[in-house]
């Protein structure tokens, strides 16, 4: 009895030392997130759409979303070939400088925000969210609050394949998006 219990555990171990190696190791799939001025230069040759994590260091459903959402390998696979992915940081102290404008960090009271952050979310400080842009650097719409892998999968087909300019999102997801995406997406996707 003794040696079945110590090859099972043996045999968990090993499996769950593999698990933990593969979803860790330098070599695994990630978001490609660049810089906001790093898109916005890259966009310039070949244009694309931007999506923008906007996050705060102390968010805790940001970290929530990094964790859960932003590891989904259909979603690192959609975003990284779709869009231009951005992290930005609201409460960064750095400038940043995009084109001939220069956007600063405004302090107030015991903290502040960055004034980027604060026009794209349309001075609606809400944490994460997650701002879409078109190839033009022109805003699409910011969406506020944490997204699951599932939901967050319906919004980024539906602005990447400019649905937004064809019909409502939730004719969208009920409809468009079951027919032409839920099927590839097993991983992702979970039955309603």
């Amino acid at each position: 009895m003794n040696r079945i219990f110590l090859f099972a555990l043996a045999l968990l171990f090993t499996v769950s030392a593999s698990y933990s190696q593969s979803n860790s190791a330098p070599g695994a799939k990630k978001i490609k997130w660049l810089t906001i001025e790093e898109a916005y230069a890259l966009n310039k040759k070949n244009p694309k759409k931007f999506v923008i994590d906007v996050y705060t260091n102390w968010c805790g459903w940001c970290k929530v979303m990094d964790k859960n959402t932003f590891t989904a390998p259909a979603i690192i696979d959609f975003v990284n070939e779709n869009f231009y992915p951005v992290k930005l940081n609201a409460e960064q102290r750095e400038d940043i400088t995009l084109g001939e404008h220069t956007f600063k960090y405004m302090a107030s009271g015991s903290s502040g925000v960055h004034e980027l952050a604060a026009g794209l979310l349309q001075n609606k400080l809400s944490y994460p969210s997650t701002v879409f842009m078109d190839e033009q650097f022109q805003l699409i719409q910011p969406v506020a609050g944490y997204m699951e892998p599932r939901i967050f999968h319906q919004v980024i087909t539906y602005f990447a394949g400019n649905y937004h300019n064809k019909e409502p999102f939730d004719q969208f997801k009920t409809g468009t998006y079951v027919t032409d995406f839920k099927p590839a997406m097993p991983g992702v996707v979970k039955p309603d």
